[in-house]
């Protein structure tokens, strides 16, 4: 473990990375090593199990030796010494190499690690939510009338949909709600509006209970619908756009709602739906027949309602890359706790001008629209992701904040660089991505056109939120997950639901306030271990408590004996000038059991071929992570939310 500089960030805190820059391991091997800087080192002596010695290459900066020898009761005395340049805390230092030292042996003698403590046992944790608010803007001195109003309203319908956006309504009426390409409402508007539409829905057996069915694109019809629903205290199901007409069918048969509102352009994937289920189109487009939500609202009063006993939940569908949709049902948030978590990590602040591309129907955009409601923030919707338009929104607007998924965020990066530069993106504060895994080079080169802005939260439609990481945490590790919000807590378990000593890869568990209430369809929990929920992930917590994901549990292969996860390959591959995005995943094999196939989409005019693929993979993974099969596809089938199809990929259609 000592001979593999790579392992180190694993258990010496302050070593955020280190990446091996040459085919070769060993003696003559180069490494970058980022410990607060950047430094390249080249390992001067090596002799295994017995003499490491590398020195600062560029800088001069500092030289470490590493030497053990075996004590005659059959221990392993390790002999360091490191010479630095310049002033530096001996003491610190000297405590840092002890702790690694300990988290080394914990590790071999495997010693499982401490779990994080339960949120109840953290003090002043009352205090620290009530500090994010206030630094947020969301507790902030108003006119009294208007603070009572707010206070009202979430006292009324607590911390929902309607009680965020009724407590938005009080505090600035004339402020933009939303914004999309055909209309544009204040909050005031906003309400009147939804009870008009909550009146009128009651015609359709709408009520405390029942179940609506809302299959949109990011417009502001849906918001309306969204809250409308839960004023009178109905279940909604978000329908994903990428569905098959026969998925549609067999979500709708599962659910059992009373009603269908969608866009008319997916009429066609709602030909296997009875035509006895009643239907309202949220986005009126050509000839089709029927009431639109705009029809709705002319006829209907706008009569206040009266708050149900229970709030309406809401259903999200599962991504389906790993098998077919399920439906999970989102807990209704306590109070704004939930949205301090989130705020704890990324910097979002009242009155944010939010573009929203990320599609509402999924767990991040609906996050969203969630955090939008305590910060008063104005939605920027657009039907359809294009990057130059989401450049133009972002002029255009000042959006200070966009919430994407990283193929969005890639789609941008695509873009020449003189189109780019046409538009004036200084207003960003806050590009929050999340649904898929970033790859390092995208993270490297987002920031180097945009700036330090980039946040990547990692969770599940499961467990909501597990880490964010910040552009420092990006910055020190471009592949890390971060680190968790306030209030949750992660731990890293073995297959027997043990904690796993430190730097070990396991299972990724998590626990916060928001774990969701189950699936729709019966199918069996998540496992939960120590009141942590599995996120059915594996990776690791570095030396700093920075989580890194290896990949999904059931994506990793034994081949030959050895356990391999495709997503250092995929990170690999996409760090190749002439890679523009690559997909790995695991196929049967006669000889080892299983092998890995590569899917590689190459840049325009770009040339490559498999041999020096697998070449560069071996020169800086292990052998049995090199992929055996590399093929060259124009793209990689995705899903709505831009989540590749590995399932595909796996059945060998594509």
């Amino acid at each position: 473990m000592i001979g593999d500089p790579e392992l180190y960030p694993r258990y010496v805190r302050g070593v955020s990375w280190c990446e091996r820059l040459t085919p070769n391991s060993g003696r003559g091997a180069r490494y970058l090593v980022r410990a607060g800087y950047d430094d390249e080192v080249e390992i001067l002596i090596y002799r295994q199990d017995e003499h490491l010695v590398w020195s600062s290459v560029r800088t001069q900066r500092h030289r470490l030796s590493i030497q053990l020898r075996e004590t005659p009761r059959g221990g392993t005395q390790i002999s360091i010494l490191l010479t630095l340049s310049g002033d530096q805390a001996l003491s610190h230092l000297r405590k840092r190499i002890d702790e690694a030292i300990a988290r080394l042996r914990d590790h071999l003698n495997a010693v499982p690690a401490e779990l994080p403590p339960t949120p109840r046992d953290h003090r002043g944790s009352t205090l620290s939510v009530a500090r994010t608010l206030i630094k947020a803007g969301v507790l902030a001195p108003a006119r009294p009338d208007r603070t009572i109003k707010q206070l009202t309203s979430l006292a009324r319908w607590g911390a929902t949909v309607v009680g965020g956006y009724q407590a938005a309504t009080a505090h600035g009426p004339h402020v933009i709600a939303y914004q999309d390409e055909r209309s544009k409402y204040t909050f005031a508007e906003l309400e009147e509006r939804t009870n008009r539409l909550a009146n009128a829905l009651t015609k359709y057996w709408v009520t405390a209970g029942s179940r609506v069915a809302l299959m949109c694109r990011n417009h502001g019809v849906m918001l309306e619908a969204f809250i409308a629903c839960g004023k009178l205290g109905a279940d909604v199901v978000l329908m994903n756009t990428g569905l098959a007409a026969n998925q549609v069918a067999e979500v709708v048969r599962e659910h059992d709602p009373v009603l269908l509102m969608a866009d008319d352009e997916l009429a066609s994937l709602t030909r296997f739906v009875s035509t006895d289920l009643p239907r309202i189109r949220t986005w009126p487009e050509g000839n089709h027949l029927g009431p639109t939500v705009d029809d709705l609202i002319a006829g209907a009063p706008a009569d206040k309602l009266t708050p149900p006993k229970q709030p309406g939940k809401i259903v999200v569908l599962t991504s389906g890359t790993t098998g077919a949709p399920k439906g999970a049902r989102r807990p209704t948030p306590r109070g704004l706790g939930d949205a301090a978590a989130i705020l704890s990590r990324i910097p979002l602040r009242a009155g944010e001008k939010m573009l929203v591309a990320a599609p509402l129907f999924h767990t991040w955009g609906l996050a969203a629209m969630q955090l939008g409601m305590p910060l008063r923030a104005s939605l920027v919707l657009q039907r359809r992701f294009d990057p130059q338009a989401a450049l133009q929104a972002i002029e255009e607007h000042q959006c200070t904040s966009m919430f994407a998924v990283p193929i969005m965020l890639q789609r941008m990066l695509d873009l020449p660089d003189s189109l780019r530069s046409r538009y004036n993106t200084s207003s960003l504060r806050v590009v929050a991505s999340s649904g898929s895994a970033l790859p390092g080079r995208l993270v490297e080169q987002f920031m180097d056109v945009f700036g330090p802005v980039l946040y990547n939260l990692y969770g599940s439609t499961e467990v909501s939120w597990a880490t964010v990481a910040d552009p420092t945490d990006l910055k020190a590790a471009r592949t890390t997950a971060g680190h968790p919000p306030l209030g949750t807590r992660v731990g890293i378990l073995d297959s027997n639901g043990v904690p796993a000593p430190p730097g070990t890869v396991g299972r990724i568990f998590v626990g916060n306030d928001m774990l969701f209430d189950g699936y729709t369809n019966g199918a069996a929990q998540v496992s939960i271990q120590h009141e942590l929920m599995d996120t059915g992930d594996r990776g690791y917590l570095d030396a700093d408590g920075r989580l890194f994901v290896a990949g999904r549990d059931d994506e990793m292969i034994v081949s030959g004996g050895e356990n391999v996860f495709p997503r250092p390959v995929e990170d690999a591959l996409a760090a190749l000038p002439q890679v523009r995005e690559a997909a790995v995943v695991g196929v049967t094999d006669n000889e080892y059991g299983q092998r890995l196939a590569a899917y590689i989409v190459l840049k325009p005019g770009a040339h490559l071929d498999a041999d020096t693929v697998r070449t560069y993979v071996h020169q800086r993974l292990a052998r049995f992570a090199v992929p055996r099969d590399v093929m060259f596809v124009d793209n990689l089938p995705r899903n709505a939310t831009g989540k590749i199809l590995k399932r595909v990929l796996e059945d060998g259609h594509w």
